[in-house]
């Protein structure tokens, strides 16, 4: 696209929502193209970084720090990273620990408590088109991402009703 501001294009859409939602998610690839470069730019509260605990997402991490650090400097100086989320981790793995460590030596209080594991039930369920609340509500999956909305909500100072 050749429009002048193009990479401001998501965040023009989203902000007349931003009065009707607490949260809008915005899943991007990895790669700097002009989708993540809007993702990044309308990330106005913060960005989520999902890491798999495994090693080559370990080594894309640093790729993807570096490209926050670029767009914060020459198009969105408020760009934040709201929090770390480690997903897919295998317990059975010394490698999966070994990335919790590393990330969480490297990102300290950004990365979240809840560890979200893999699992065959979160595999699953987009084949089937619903979330895993959804499909496999009791599943580790469904627990573990209910655990990290919780974290999340808690950690802006929302109040949770009593269950």
């Amino acid at each position: 696209m050749n429009e002048v501001g193009r990479e401001n294009l998501l965040k023009r859409k989203l902000l007349p929502l931003a009065e009707e939602y607490d949260y809008i998610l915005v899943d991007c690839p990895p790669s700097l193209g002009l989708l993540t470069l809007n993702g990044l730019v309308a990330a106005v509260n913060g960005i989520l970084i999902p890491v798999q605990c495994e090693y080559l997402a370990m080594e894309g991490l640093g790729d993807l720090i570096s490209t926050i650090e670029r767009v914060r400097r020459v198009i969105s100086p408020d760009l934040i990273i709201r929090g770390v989320i480690l997903t897919m981790f295998d317990t059975r793995t010394n490698l999966a620990n070994d990335v919790v460590l590393e990330v969480k030596k490297h990102f300290e209080d950004k990365v979240f408590n809840t560890i979200v594991p893999r699992s065959i039930r979160l595999a699953e369920a987009p084949s089937y088109g619903v979330p895993i609340s959804l499909y496999s509500p009791s599943s580790i999956g469904a627990i573990a991402y209910k655990e990290l909305a919780k974290e999340l909500l808690l950690g802006d100072g929302h109040q949770l009703p009593e269950v």
